[in-house]
């Protein structure tokens, strides 16, 4: 069986990454056989109303920042996973 972290109680993300304004979460969720991570990206922008909104769709102009942010994002995970095994 593999427990985890109930959404309510809303944990940071463990690390947050940043290309202009295209973002990478990391999370971290604690299980019986350790501690797994996930990446969740989001894209900020301004809607009509001027106030910052975010989507999970982006366009060609932001999959060069995705891409860095993936592989930021693999590296950094390596590093946590590195250091909650010392």
């Amino acid at each position: 069986m593999t427990t985890t972290t109930p959404e309510k109680e809303n944990k940071p993300p463990v690390a947050t990454l940043r290309d202009g304004l295209v973002y990478a979460k990391i999370w971290a969720r604690q299980t019986e056989k350790g501690v797994f991570h996930s990446v969740s990206f989001e894209r900020r922008y301004k809607g009509k109303d001027e106030q910052w909104a975010s989507t999970y769709s982006f366009n060609r102009e932001d999959l060069l920042a995705l891409a860095k942010l993936a592989d930021q994002a693999h590296t950094e995970i390596g590093r946590l996973q590195t250091q909650e095994a010392a």
